[in-house]
């Protein structure tokens, strides 16, 4: 009996695009090809292949000359491998309430990397060092978990951005204290492309000491990496990534990913395609009464606040999420591939849901 022929168009209409997730966008026409070119032949296994010795030298143009990467399979991984590679075992890091670590990895930080968070709340998602200073004691209370790691994201959970300035006081302000500082940049390219500056103006150049190299949300099939910027601050990244069970046997896959989005300017047409997305939406959303923006549209994503009951309609027709579902707060977000008609089509439709 000959197996049943599948069709992945019957599975899906690849025409429909909502404003759920940039995680939910496909992956990048030119990924896919070098995926496809890297495909051929035999290559060493766990990172020992042509093209992660490649990426080095992208990375290196992109953070400075002591930058190492060390791809891994997905965002939770590099954040808990890069948070693991600078604190000791009775460490703490601090972040912001809001942070990806604390709110979205199922505890992942805690339960497998063995962290203690101390959040503060912040209004737009940033921390500044006077919010630091919330959590920064204690070091030698052997009853607190020892502050050793701030970590930082850009653009933040709420889309705001940090300017290079911002980011080097709290470098300036951790370091001062002993404390290293992590930068969760699963959307560093969009802060890039926002700041119009190159991704070294806000991470080595202004002291960031470890971070975790966004590629899925920018058009990747899968995989980040874990980018070493103060090589003094960590050891033994192979062994904790491999530890951490981030350790890809065909690695190329993952590098040759990240090689096609950084080698040349993919990165950052992507996010600037998606920055401008969200501005075309911010704008026609300004212009529907009743409904409020929450935060500064600086990069791919509107937060906004509307009757729960036209969300829950609109979702019918544009797939999206609550952020607060309570208060009737919603996020949405713009991907690489989003288009003028998704966007125009989306706020025609929240203005006949509105005026019902």
């Amino acid at each position: 009996m000959n197996p049943p022929k599948t069709d992945a168009r019957r599975h899906h209409d690849p025409q429909v695009r909502g404003f759920a997730s940039d995680n939910y966008a496909g992956v990048h026409p030119e990924v896919l090809a070098a995926l496809a070119v890297a495909n051929g032949g035999h290559q060493v296994a766990y990172g020992e292949d042509a093209y992660t010795h490649n990426l080095q030298g992208i990375i290196r143009g992109h953070f400075g000359a002591t930058a190492e990467a060390f791809p891994v399979f997905n965002g939770t991984g590099a954040n808990v491998v890069a948070l693991q590679a600078v604190t000791d075992r009775w460490g703490a890091v601090i972040c912001a309430e809001s942070a990806h670590i604390n709110v979205d990895e199922g505890g992942a930080p805690e339960r497998m990397g063995g962290l203690k968070l101390l959040t503060v709340p912040t209004p737009d998602g940033k921390l500044t060092p006077e919010l630091i200073d919330r959590q920064a004691y204690g070091w030698e209370d052997e009853h607190r978990a020892m502050p050793q790691v701030v970590s930082i994201t850009q653009s933040t959970e709420l889309g705001t951005l940090y300017t290079p300035e911002e980011i080097r006081a709290i470098c300036e302000h951790a370091h001062a204290h002993g404390m290293r500082v992590h930068l969760d940049g699963s959307r560093i390219a969009n802060a890039a492309a926002a700041l119009n500056v190159p991704m070294r103006t806000f991470t080595n150049a202004v002291g960031v000491d470890i971070l975790s190299l966004g590629g899925t949300k920018n058009g990747a099939l899968y995989g980040e990496a874990v980018v070493v910027i103060n090589q003094d601050a960590v050891g033994r990244m192979k062994h904790l990534r491999k530890l951490s069970m981030q350790l890809a046997s065909k690695m190329r896959f993952v590098s040759v990913q990240l090689e096609a989005l950084l080698a040349k300017d993919l990165w950052l047409r992507n996010a600037r395609h998606s920055n401008e997305m969200a501005q075309r939406l911010a704008e026609g959303v300004r212009a529907v009464h009743g409904v409020e923006i929450l935060h500064p549209v600086q990069a791919n994503a509107v937060f906004a606040r509307l009757p729960h009951e036209v969300s829950e309609r609109l979702q019918k027709r544009f797939r999206f999420y609550f952020w607060d579902e309570a208060a009737g707060d919603v996020r949405w977000m713009c991907a690489y591939d989003t288009t003028e008609d998704d966007v125009d089509r989306f706020v025609a439709a929240l203005k006949e849901e509105m005026a019902r």
